[in-house]
């Protein structure tokens, strides 16, 4: 018997990675589209960001605190510092709008893709269906406003007018805050959590009813109204942002409803020195909220109908095989990289446009 002999055995000519799926996906299946999908990195993404954002939050406090101290602020029973109603909803709103860019950290790395593959399936902010959906929801927040006025409220509750100065001093706080804390949320609920648990799960429903529940739980027990109100609009929410394929919809009526609710506190002595939120409301705000939710969900769809926003992230391009390597029959060649071909031209198999025949071979016998 004869020892064939050894060879050398080429290099794969693609990358060993798992290749990313060539069809789009939905939004909360973006963790899918790089081909970097590992199990572990939705959950280390999600445990970094929560450690993350508990250091920032102690350095927040303690910062606040120096200030506080500087300035000779009284201090609260908490140990804390009292900047007046103003300053202390001012640093509730900047407490929870540092989640933000940690949401894009940690979709940088663990999750390895863009940051703004959580924004939407375009990989960016889409501006301009944001303010189309911002149009949207003003019809349905002037509803709920005129409502809110109609409905029987607190005799506690103090209905004595601010003054200008003041109210205008505070809305002017609070157009810049209540967005970006209005924003973090969402990048938070709708979504990191969707896209993490959309990892795991093909089905939205599960995406959508996870982060719904945990949104609700995150304001704390007060009702079991007003925990039905926010479960709802965590629900509505999350489904806009699978049927438009970007949190636009789902920012445009968080930061809408947080305007009226703070707008409406700053106009009225000591109203934002109230601990209150809608997981307290009762069952005539909590149900006339729902009705606001359902609304702008129609208006959304309606116009998501005409304009079409894209709900599908981009499909992938195959992977690129190495330099100098040929790649498969019908593969697409890669910027500068030219296609070759595996076989030479023989008798047996005519040249291709990269390997022409010699000139004084026949070529192949033309037929009448």
């Amino acid at each position: 018997m004869t020892n064939m002999p050894s060879y050398p055995t080429a290099p794969s000519p693609y990358p060993t990675a798992p290749p990313p799926d060539p069809t789009g996906h939905p939004y909360h299946r973006m963790d899918r589209t790089t081909g970097c999908h590992r199990w572990w990195r939705p959950l280390v993404g999600t445990v970094l960001m929560s450690l993350a954002y508990v250091v920032l939050l102690l350095v927040l406090l303690a910062v606040t605190y120096g200030l506080g101290t500087a300035l000779g602020a009284p201090e609260l029973p908490d140990g804390g510092v009292d900047l007046g109603p103003l300053g202390n909803t001012a640093m509730d709103l900047v407490s929870l709008a540092i989640a933000l860019p940690l949401v894009l950290l940690a979709t940088l790395w663990p999750a390895r893709r863009r940051a703004g593959t959580v924004s939407s399936v375009t990989g960016r902010l889409r501006v301009g269906w944001l303010g189309r959906c911002l149009l949207a929801g003003l019809l349905p927040i002037l509803l709920l406003t005129g409502t809110a006025f109609l409905l029987p409220g607190d005799s506690g509750e103090s209905d004595t007018w601010v003054g200008w100065n003041s109210f205008l001093t505070a809305l002017a706080v609070l157009a810049v805050l209540v967005p970006l804390q209005a924003a973090a949320e969402e990048y938070v609920f709708r979504g990191w959590l969707t896209q993490a648990v959309g990892a795991f799960v093909r089905s939205p429903w599960f995406a959508v009813l996870s982060q719904a529940v945990l949104f609700a739980a995150a304001h704390g027990w007060g009702t079991r109204w007003g925990f039905l109100g926010l479960l709802m609009n965590g629900l509505v929410a999350g489904l806009l942002t699978i049927r438009t394929g970007g949190l636009e919809a789902a920012i445009a009526l968080h930061v809408l409803n947080n305007l009226l609710a703070f707008g409406a506190s700053a106009a009225v002595v000591d109203g934002l020195t109230s601990d209150e939120t809608a997981a307290d409301a009762p069952w005539s705000l909590a149900l006339t909220a729902v009705v606001t939710d359902l609304l702008y969900a129609a208006l959304v769809l309606w116009l998501a109908r005409r304009h079409k926003p894209q709900r599908l992230s981009p499909p992938a391009p195959p992977p690129t095989p190495y330099p100098g390597h040929p790649a498969p029959p019908g593969y697409p060649a890669a910027p500068g990289h030219p296609v070759t071909s595996a076989h030479p031209a023989t008798h047996d198999h005519p040249a291709t446009h990269d390997h022409p025949a010699p000139p004084d071979h026949p070529g192949p016998a033309r037929t009448a």
